[in-house]
């Protein structure tokens, strides 16, 4: 099982979707939420996910499909 690292910046038209919860949901992912900032009008979300690498894979896809910027990040995310 591979770990991968996210930071997820969501728009005004994303931040009420349920999107972490459906990519824990639709994929095999564990989900773990680091950190996160949130108001009415954007977001970002650290964001841990665990699973197989075919698995990751489409969990990203499936974030820049719903318009997710998705970045990568390396390390403890949790002191950043």
């Amino acid at each position: 099982m591979s770990r991968l690292r996210l930071r997820l910046v969501f728009g005004a038209d994303l931040v009420r979707e349920p999107i972490i919860w459906r990519l824990g949901r639709d994929f095999e992912l564990v989900t773990n939420i680091r950190r996160a900032e949130v108001t009415r009008e954007e977001g970002w979300v650290m964001l841990e996910l665990q699973g197989e690498d075919q698995e990751l894979e489409r969990g990203v896809a499936y974030l820049g499909h719903q318009g997710v910027l998705v970045e990568t990040l390396e390390g403890d995310i949790v002191d950043k």
